[in-house]
């Protein structure tokens, strides 16, 4: 199990930071849409949007990329995304939280709701595990190359406000921080060379869930990876102890 689990990891730790880059604009993309039909295109104008488009740089997207979207949205009233949370138990009771950004909602709920089942969880009510989980800042960090100095990384981290930092081997660290500081903090280190990969809020468990079981852990990894490719879910969060 526990070399079966370490490949997974790593594996799927590689195939992320590429997911990612390719899905977090898009993920932005709807956030703006929902942002510029409740407060206009005008970023001086809308605080929303203002914080998006710094959310999206401290993302490495493409300044292009971000007119792009501004202009789309702003000239299409007829896109109409709802931002939905669902809640529930995967297998041995690992709780779930996703969140998604819908122009269906029926479509997306009934989509949540059979990958909860079909790998032996059910979907509940909001705020069945919610409590479970604290929000916090987030910044991801890829060191491809093995250069980065570890000591260094967590000393230039907590000089840019950060309040948390772990290694997770590989060359992959979190950096952690207050919720309304992470792009700042990730500005920062990205301007003193780091690799970004992603910024963001999460929600970070109080507690995790230990799997033993192999089987289980496959149900799980096959749930995850169910969530995060469909294209209506923006974020996926859990308190199993990968």
């Amino acid at each position: 199990m526990s070399g079966h689990s370490k490949w997974n990891n790593i594996k799927r730790k590689k195939e992320k930071t590429d997911a990612v880059k390719a899905k977090i604009f898009t993920k932005i993309g709807k956030e703006m849409a929902v942002a510029i039909k409740a407060g206009g295109a005008n970023p001086d104008n809308n605080s929303r949007l203002r914080e998006l488009i710094a959310k999206a740089k401290a993302n490495n997207v493409p300044n292009d990329n971000i007119e792009r979207c501004i202009k789309k949205f702003s000239e299409n009233s007829n896109i109409d995304y709802k931002e939905m949370v669902y809640e529930g138990y995967g297998p041995s009771g690992v709780a779930f939280i996703v969140k998604t950004s819908t122009d269906n909602i029926n479509r997306t709920a009934g989509n949540v709701r059979s990958y909860f089942s079909k790998y032996g969880g059910n979907m509940g009510q909001t705020g069945c595990v919610g409590f479970m989980f604290e929000d916090r800042g987030v910044i991801e960090i890829y060191d491809e190359d093995g250069e980065v100095d570890e000591d260094k990384l967590m000393e230039d981290a907590i000089e840019s406000g950060a309040s948390d930092f772990v290694s997770e081997g590989e060359g992959y660290f979190k950096v952690y921080t207050e919720v309304d500081e992470y792009m700042p903090v990730a500005e920062e280190l990205k301007a003193k060379g780091y690799n970004i990969t992603s910024a963001d809020n999460t929600k970070v468990p109080a507690n995790y869930v230990d799997i033993e079981d192999e089987e289980i852990a496959r149900q799980l990894e096959n749930m995850i990876d169910k969530f995060e490719d469909d294209d209506d879910v923006t974020d996926v969060y859990h308190n199993w102890n990968i």
